[in-house]
C-alpha cells in the first residue's frame, strides 16, 4: 500500500499531463527539412518502430520511438509516445525528460514545468548518466547527460515563462552538472542572461571571466561566440557579420537571441524589437532561440 500511495502523485500528473488543453490546442509548425534529412530521418523512424515492435515491453524502444517522431516535427505524436512510456514506467524520468523538452517545443512551459521538476526528483539521489545523441555530432561523441539536460530544459521552461529567479536557481543547478565545454557554454550562457535581465550585472560579469578562449567545444560554437562577446572579445560588428551570413538559420535563432536579448538589457528595446521580429520571421519554430524571441514579443504586446 506505501508503495503504492507514493506512485499516486507521479500517476495522476502524467495522466493528467498527457490530457491537458494545451496539447489539444497547440499550433504545430513542422520543420523545413532537405530531402536528404527528410529521407534520413524517416530511415531511423522506420528503425524505431521495428525495435518497438520487437520489444515492446521495454522502455529503451519506447523512449526511441518518441525522440524520433519528434525529429520529424510530429511534436503531439511523441509527446503521446512519451507518456505511454511515462505511465507504464513510473521511475523511469528519461520520459517526462523528452516530454518536457516537446511540451516546450508547442509552447506548453507550464506542463514542461511540471513534468522536468518530477524528473528533477526522481533522479535527485541517482548518479548522472550520459544521453546519446540522437543526432550524433561530428565527433559521435555525446555532450550532454540526463540529469543536465532535465535541469537545462526546467530553466529554460521557467525563463521562457518569466519567471527569472526560478529560471536562475535551476541554470546554477544546470552548471553544477555540466562536466563538458559544451554543457558549460550553453548553460552559461543562459545564466548569464539571467542574471542581466535581474539586474545582476556584476554578478553576470563575474560568472563569464573565468569562460577561457581555447575550450573544445564540439557542438555550441554559437553560444560560445555569444559568451566572448559579452566579455568584450567580440565587437558588435563581429557578431553583426557573423548574423549577415547565418540568416534563417539555427545559428541565427540562437546567437540572434542572444544578441537581442543584449540589446534588451542594455536599453536598445526598438533594436532588440527588430532583432526578435527578424528572427520569427525565419522558419526555425522549434528552435530555443525562436521560442525565447516569441515569448519576448508576446510579453512586449
Amino acid at each position: 500500500m506505501k508503495i503504492l500511495l507514493a506512485l499516486l502523485p507521479l500517476l495522476c500528473l502524467t495522466t493528467r499531463a498527457g490530457a491537458q488543453p494545451c496539447l489539444k490546442t497547440a499550433k504545430v509548425v513542422e520543420p523545413i527539412l532537405s530531402d536528404e534529412a527528410r529521407q534520413t530521418y524517416e530511415a531511423k523512424l522506420a528503425e524505431a518502430q521495428a525495435e518497438y515492435q520487437r520489444r515492446p515491453h521495454e522502455a529503451d524502444p519506447i523512449i526511441w520511438l518518441g525522440r524520433r517522431t519528434a525529429y520529424l516535427g510530429k511534436y503531439k505524436e511523441a509527446i503521446e509516445i512519451f507518456t505511454s512510456g511515462a505511465m507504464r514506467f513510473t521511475n523511469d524520468a528519461r520520459f517526462l525528460r523528452h516530454r518536457g523538452h516537446r511540451y516546450i517545443t508547442i509552447r506548453c512551459f507550464d506542463e514542461a514545468i511540471r513534468d522536468l521538476r518530477q524528473a528533477a526528483y526522481l533522479t535527485r539521489r541517482l548518479p548522472d548518466e550520459t544521453e546519446p545523441d540522437g543526432l550524433p555530432n561530428t565527433r559521435n561523441t555525446p555532450t550532454s547527460t540526463l540529469q543536465s539536460n532535465i535541469w537545462y530544459h526546467l530553466a529554460l521552461a521557467y525563463y521562457l515563462k518569466g519567471n527569472l529567479k526560478k529560471a536562475l536557481q535551476a541554470w546554477k543547478r544546470c552548471l553544477q552538472l555540466s562536466a563538458n565545454p559544451d554543457g558549460l557554454v550553453s548553460s552559461m550562457h543562459w545564466y548569464y542572461m539571467t542574471l542581466r535581465r535581474l539586474g545582476l550585472h556584476v554578478q553576470a560579469t563575474k560568472a563569464i571571466a573565468a569562460i577561457g578562449d581555447n575550450l573544445d567545444v564540439i557542438e555550441n560554437h554559437n553560444y560560445y561566440t555569444l559568451i566572448r562577446f559579452y566579455q568584450g572579445k567580440y565587437n558588435e560588428t563581429d557578431l553583426k557579420a557573423a548574423l549577415s551570413t547565418n540568416t534563417n538559420t539555427l545559428s541565427y535563432a540562437s546567437l540572434g537571441y542572444g544578441y537581442g536579448n543584449w540589446l534588451l538589457y542594455n536599453g536598445r528595446r526598438n533594436e532588440a524589437i527588430q532583432v526578435f521580429q527578424q528572427i520569427t520571421a525565419g522558419s526555425q519554430w522549434a528552435s530555443f532561440g525562436y521560442i525565447a524571441a516569441e515569448a519576448e514579443l508576446q510579453r512586449m504586446n
